[in-house]
């Protein structure tokens, strides 16, 4: 089955970009597909308007409801639908685990002050956000996830085992790598990675990855499975009754 990506998307010359290079070049065409379709196409005024200005007055303009869901509609409807916004869930490995399993994605990309409110419950959309920040448009936030999902088809990493012990696969960050020249400017690869002792090496990285989780991301750390900590005011979670 080919994963099939359809962007909805006011700057259609954007894409494949950076997708078009690399592992999710390589796959292209053969492990997955991209269709960049552009918003203005279904517009229908003469000056093929997508926007208007807020209801309620206010700075900057909307995407329209209308010109939205036509493109939506234009758009393979056994897919789902995920628009970027800075108040859509946080997107994880896990979520990309599941689109990547699926037939394929529309990506609604947004731009100016964002979209109408109605299209999200009129289309069944679902609200994804790349992180705590402001980006011009949506389309880089696209190019994360389809970056994300297209490694993990078959056939693009090449070893299917590649990604089993990358961070956050199974809730931790993953543990550090090293190569060679074993002595770089003073500094060793601890010798235990030099050791051919896999039993030893396997415990390492496990440790490492508990201690670089739990140091430097106690968000996972704290939900990491099995795994009770104390948060930093000191104060021990109660079980609610």
């Amino acid at each position: 089955m080919t994963f099939a990506a359809h962007v909805l998307t006011l700057y259609p010359g954007m894409f494949p970009g950076p997708l078009g290079t690399s592992l999710a070049g390589r796959g292209l065409g053969s492990a997955w597909t991209l269709t960049a379709t552009n918003i203005r196409d279904y517009a229908t005024d003469k000056h093929k308007s997508v926007d208007d200005t807020p209801a309620g007055g206010g700075a900057g303009m909307v995407l329209r409801a209308d010109v939205l869901a036509a493109a939506i509609d234009g758009a393979p409807a056994e897919l789902p639908r995920i628009a970027f916004t800075p108040r859509g869930k946080p997107l994880t490995q896990a979520r990309v685990r599941e689109l990547a399993a699926g037939p394929g994605v529309v990506l609604l990309c947004g731009r100016f002050e964002g979209f109408d409110e109605r299209i999200f419950e009129a289309r069944g959309i679902e609200e994804v956000s790349i992180g705590d920040f402001v980006l011009s448009g949506g389309e880089v936030a696209a190019m994360v996830l389809l970056d994300a999902c297209v490694r993990l088809l078959p056939g693009v990493m090449g070893a299917p085992s590649s990604g089993d012990d990358e961070s956050f696969e199974t809730g931790l960050l993953e543990y550090p790598h090293y190569t060679r020249p074993v002595i770089w400017e003073g500094r060793t690869i601890p010798e235990v990675l030099r050791s051919g002792d896999h039993a030893r090496i396997a415990a390492w990285r496990k440790s490492m990855a508990e201690s670089d989780t739990r140091s430097r991301r106690p968000d996972l750390w704290e939900r990491h499975e099995g795994v009770r900590v104390q948060p930093a005011s000191g104060a021990r979670h109660e079980k609610e009754e």
